[in-house]
């Protein structure tokens, strides 16, 4: 619905005949113009994109020329006017938008492609307080707004990944866009100026040192989505606030597959844990499982930081175990404690050999052989959960049962 209170509808089919465009970022601009041009569009442009497209050898015409208004202010004031804003907000199907248009001299302007100052290049690269706040965007984000809001007839371009997409339309339908087409560019057109202004609000909450603002807000881009979520059947996207600090967030995968949302949450809790010790000082080894530390150690080496960490792991599993075990009649435990070492331990970090405890594979591999919890509903309908009884531990069969637990443990999904 274009407008709910009179009952106009939105069309699902809108001929494109005039475009503005404004960016800062030109990648494929040219080409995009030259593709509208020879559909007939007509270009509206400012500063430099209008020099880029003008240099390609194409009819554009300047904002100032249809606003009556010279850019003033060093480019601060150049877009922020009637005649811009009236074309991109006007109800096409609304008679008294039709008349105030004709009075005013407004003409509509169908596709608006617009990207903004860059912000957040300028503030990882350190710029000074003035430079930074210089790199504001102000007409870009209100153009951008003004067109997604009436998407009903305006098609918003922020992205040049787009570009491509917005030409298989028009060649698809005759020059025109699909409502469902504008839909989903408005809704990345408002987030893109959400996380925009999100790193603008935090940028002076750092600058001047405010630790609780009244309002914080948190944006990023996507950066990668992953293969699942905490669990298989949940959804996860991985997304970058653009910040340059070292750590999951701008480290390289160099091999392996991608990796999946526990993945990620483990390596930065392992990351931030050593970045507690000093490395002039000894290497640090923290073994993690669902985010909790299991296993932290230095060493002289960064093997033997590993074998350290892989000890106190399971050292403390060893004690978790008797503590929740229940009295078996074993002197003083041993013989759960030798079950435990050839089921779970060896599983995970054992190398094969009687007593042997060295960890040859990934401590992270080591896994729990209980069931997970179960939900049921108790008598006055609200949710029980419970874990079943655990079960025996697996006894050792001959002298190949190292491997074959090693095995097993990759198969149950162990090191995710």
């Amino acid at each position: 619905m274009a407008v709910i209170s009179k009952k106009i509808p939105a069309p699902d089919k809108v001929e494109i005949k005039t475009a503005l465009i404004s960016v800062f970022d030109k990648t494929g601009i040219v080409d995009l113009a030259r593709a509208l041009s020879a559909r007939g569009v007509r270009l509206l442009s400012t500063g430099g994109t209008f020099k880029a497209i003008t240099a390609a050898g194409l009819a554009v015409t300047d904002v100032s020329e249809i606003t009556g208004f010279p850019e003033i202010m060093d480019g601060r004031v150049k877009t922020l006017h009637p005649t811009v804003h009236g074309g991109l907000l006007a109800i096409r199907d609304d008679s008294e938008h039709q008349d105030a248009m004709k009075q005013h001299g407004i003409e509509g302007i169908d596709l608006a492609v617009i990207n903004l100052y860059p912000f957040e290049e300028v503030r990882a690269a350190g710029g000074d307080y003035p430079t930074t706040v210089e790199n504001i965007d102000i007409g870009g984000p209100a153009m951008i707004r003004a067109s997604a809001k009436n998407h009903a007839y305006v098609t918003t371009l922020t992205d040049p990944a787009d570009y491509a997409e917005l030409l298989e339309q028009l060649s698809a339908d005759d020059g025109k866009t699909a409502y469902t087409f504008r839909q989903r560019m408005a809704a990345k057109a408002y987030a893109r100026t959400a996380a925009y202004d999100a790193m603008i609000s935090n940028w002076f909450a750092e600058t001047l040192s405010i630790d609780t603002p009244r309002h914080r807000v948190i944006g990023g881009a996507l950066k990668e989505e992953m293969r699942y979520g905490e669990n298989p059947h949940q959804k996860a996207a991985f997304y970058v606030t653009g910040e340059k600090r070292p750590g999951v967030s701008t480290a390289a995968l160099l091999q392996g597959k991608q990796l999946s949302y526990n993945n990620i949450n483990d390596t930065d809790a392992a990351y931030e844990l050593v970045a507690e010790f000093l490395p002039e000082k000894a290497p640090a080894c923290a073994i993690i499982k669902h985010a909790n530390p299991c296993g932290v150690a230095t060493g002289s080496s960064p093997g033997r930081g590993l074998s350290a960490g892989a000890r106190l792991r399971f050292r403390f599993r060893l004690r978790r175990h008797h503590r929740a075990q229940p009295d078996t009649g074993c002197r003083n435990g041993r013989r759960d404690r030798q079950a435990l070492h050839r089921s779970d331990y060896r599983a995970g970090c054992h190398g094969g050999g009687k007593g042997d405890r060295r960890p040859q594979t990934e401590p992270a591999a080591v896994v729990r052989r209980w069931p997970a919890r179960s939900a049921c509903h108790g008598p006055d309908g609200k949710d029980r959960f419970r874990r079943p009884a655990r079960p025996e531990p697996r006894q050792r069969h001959g002298r190949g049962s190292g491997t074959q637990g090693r095995h097993q443990a990759c198969a149950d999904g162990a090191g995710t």
